[in-house]
């Protein structure tokens, strides 16, 4: 499961719309909405996005975290490392062979140290 499809299911269940309504209402199909929870489509386009925040009518704050979890939800990246530092290329490689078997306080940990690294280091 993706950010955003996290995002998504927890609003659908607080406001008790089941993933065909909600389909419905955005025209997608019911299909495309569960794959897109599930991590198994790609991030939606900004319309969608904006269709899935105007359907449960949020604001401000939410609004935006929602755009920013679809921004994090593409479940098939790439990591270009080519020019970078080798430790760079070794990071990514390490990350691709190992993050399917990390625990949740392990993926939480390493999320943390790379937001702090990321502010320390100013990008």
């Amino acid at each position: 499961m993706t950010p955003l499809g996290a995002k998504i299911r927890e609003l659908r269940t607080k406001q008790g719309v089941s993933l065909k309504e909600m389909a419905a209402a955005l025209s997608v199909s019911s299909a495309y909405l569960s794959a897109l929870e599930h991590g198994k489509r790609g991030k939606p386009t900004w319309f969608l996005v904006q269709r899935i925040i105007a359907y449960f009518n949020v604001i401000w704050d939410e609004a935006e975290e929602i755009q920013r979890l679809a921004e994090l939800s593409d479940p098939r990246i790439t990591i270009d490392t080519a020019g970078m530092n080798p430790k760079a290329t070794e990071l990514a490689n390490q990350l691709a062979l190992k993050i399917g078997g990390l625990s949740d306080t392990s993926l939480d940990g390493l999320l943390h140290q790379l937001r702090v690294a990321a502010v320390k280091d100013d990008i």
